[in-house]
């Protein structure tokens, strides 16, 4: 298991005392006899950017380690960096522009366009040639994500607190633009260019039509946002 990372303070987080040297040994045992099949399917890893619902101005860099559950239904474990020690900070799921359009107009509010994310050089697959994933990236522009983040570490949370935060995509307007220092730090990391691979992708179509209740807060200057409440608890009924 990886370690825990360091605070600014030296503090750990999350909190915790350092793994044993038996309890690395317990989970490689448990490695090797467990078949772990989930976490195998993950095939994909997507480096971008999300932005909170609520507050915008808050942007974070995310890694997604993507599983292709069939060709219209994706799921994503999402992750604060691609390090042994990332932090698991969320989950996204991702459809096709065919499941989409079958989702409730309530629903449909909750969820991202990724087309102007795809064509913009933010969606990146690190350390794979833009040639090898050109198709995916074509069908990934005509997709919707609803991606729920669980841990805020970007305000410092040591642990996952509070309920879940809604993320939305980036969008070229100026509450969904991407801060530039975001994007130099993360192309510094892996010697890429987000501008020169936006030139290698403006053969990619747009998609012929985004539907208008998605990236909601675009069209209403609305968000949604999630607050605990204390509510009376079903019952079982007794038997008679």
């Amino acid at each position: 298991m990886a370690a825990t990372t360091a605070g600014s303070h030296g503090e750990q987080i999350p909190p915790g005392k350092a793994m044993t040297t038996e309890q690395h040994i317990l989970d490689k045992g448990a490695q090797m006899l467990q078949s772990l099949k989930p976490i195998k399917q993950m095939n994909q890893h997507v480096c971008t950017f999300a932005l909170y619902n609520h507050d915008m101005n808050r942007q974070i860099e995310t890694h997604h380690y993507v599983t292709r559950v069939n060709q219209d239904f994706l799921q994503c474990a999402v992750y604060d960096s691609d390090h042994s020690n990332a932090r698991l900070i969320g989950v996204e799921y991702i459809v096709s522009d065919r499941i989409f359009e079958t989702l409730p107009k309530e629903e449909q509010k909750l969820w991202h366009s990724h087309a102007y994310e795809v064509k913009s050089g933010l969606w990146v697959n690190p350390r794979v040639p833009e040639m090898v994933v050109k198709k995916d990236l074509e069908n990934f522009a005509k997709t919707y994500g609803k991606f729920w983040c669980t841990w805020q570490t970007d305000r410092g949370d040591k642990l996952p607190i509070g309920p879940p935060s809604l993320m939305m995509s980036p969008q070229a307007v100026n509450l969904g633009m991407v801060k530039p220092e975001l994007i130099q730090k993360r192309d510094d990391r892996y010697n890429i260019s987000t501008d020169a691979i936006k030139r290698t992708r403006l053969e990619i179509a747009e998609p012929e039509w985004i539907n208008p209740e998605a990236d909601y807060w675009k069209q209403h200057g609305k968000c949604f946002e999630i607050h605990v409440e204390d509510v009376e608890m079903k019952k079982i009924a007794p038997f008679p």
